[in-house]
Formats: C-alpha cells, sequence, structure tokens
C-alpha cells in the first residue's frame, strides 16, 4: 500500500509492507512470532536533515490490553521502557517497523492504528502533528492467525484518540485532523 501526503508543499509517500512472518530469525525475532504479521512503513521524502524529522505514534485495540479491547492504547517500544514522548519510532525519514505476537495463540482480535507525525516547528512547544495514519492487525481464531491488511485512515481516526495520548503526555499538545503544515 502507497499513502502519499505533502509537508510544506512537498510531496511524498508512505510505503507500507505487510506479510505473513513466515522466517523470524530474518527480522530478529523468536520462533513463536512464526505465522504473526510483519508490518514496516517506510517514508519516502526528498528533504534531508531537520526538514525529514518526523516520528511514528502506533496505538493498539487488543483483548489483552488494559481495557479488555474496548479502547486504543498507546503502543511504544517496550524494551525501552517508559519514555516522555509518544513515539514508537523517531528519526529522519523514519521507518515504522513491528512484529506482534502472543504465546499462547488464545483466541483474540489486535488492531494497531500507525500516524506518522511531524514535531511542531513554530516555536510553540511540544506538539505532533498527524500527516496519514493507517490500521492494521490480525484476529487469532482456534490457533490459527488471519491477517488484517493495511487500511488508509481519515483524519477523524487521529482525532478520536487526541484526547487520551494528550491524558498520557499532558506536555504534549495534539492538533486535531491531519496536517500538510502550509
Amino acid at each position: 500500500m502507497e499513502i502519499p501526503f505533502a509537508i510544506r508543499g512537498v510531496a511524498g509517500r508512505v510505503v507500507v509492507t505487510y506479510e505473513e512472518n513466515l522466517r523470524p530469525e530474518s527480522v530478529g525475532c523468536l520462533p513463536e512470532t512464526e505465522g504473526f504479521p510483519v508490518c514496516t512503513a517506510t517514508v519516502e521524502r526528498p528533504m534531508r536533515g531537520y526538514d525529514s524529522l518526523m516520528g511514528w505514534i502506533q496505538l493498539v485495540r487488543s483483548d489483552d490490553n488494559v481495557s479488555h479491547g474496548e479502547l486504543f492504547e498507546i503502543d511504544p517500544l517496550a524494551f525501552l521502557g517508559d519514555l516522555p514522548h509518544p513515539f514508537c519510532w523517531f528519526g529522519l525519514n523514519p521507518t515504522l517497523f513491528d512484529v506482534p505476537s502472543r504465546s499462547p495463540r488464545v483466541d483474540m482480535e489486535w488492531t494497531a492504528r500507525s500516524f506518522l507525525c511531524v514535531p511542531d516547528d513554530l516555536g510553540n512547544g511540544l506538539e505532533a502533528r498527524a500527516v496519514l495514519g493507517f490500521d492494521w492487525g490480525f484476529t487469532i481464531e482456534g490457533g490459527t492467525i488471519e491477517l488484517d491488511s493495511p487500511r488508509q485512515l481519515e483524519a477523524s481516526a487521529w482525532d478520536d484518540h487526541s484526547t487520551a495520548l494528550a491524558a498520557l503526555y499532558p506536555a504534549w499538545r495534539f492538533p486535531p485532523g491531519f496536517t500538510d503544515l502550509t
């Protein structure tokens, strides 16, 4: 899937690859991740340096999260511990990479919403402005994993999460809608 976007009049795109994890060792994973999805979202934009600084915010709703599948919750990189910002990946044209898994494979639904964001550069403090978003996931039923292909999200999906994000990261602002910073 390809999702076009523009920031300050400069076009770019996110290329999302999504596939079944057939060789866990090839993506740095344990054998029990076989059969689960591998999602990679690569940012392609001709800007360099500070003009290419972006981050991915990912939220997950799953039957085994704190709300038992009622709400989307922040999905940080667990091995980094608690962080003072909402990004799971951040950098120059950053790539989102995720290989979720569960052991044992109990029946469940798991959905991620991944948003590419740009930081505020107007001196207004800590602010993450969403540029685009997509969702993806999997379902386990009777031990069988069914992959849910990525779908592009509307800006209203971002708006659905701004209040929860602001509560988790009170020093940050999360303006509504998708932005192109024009």
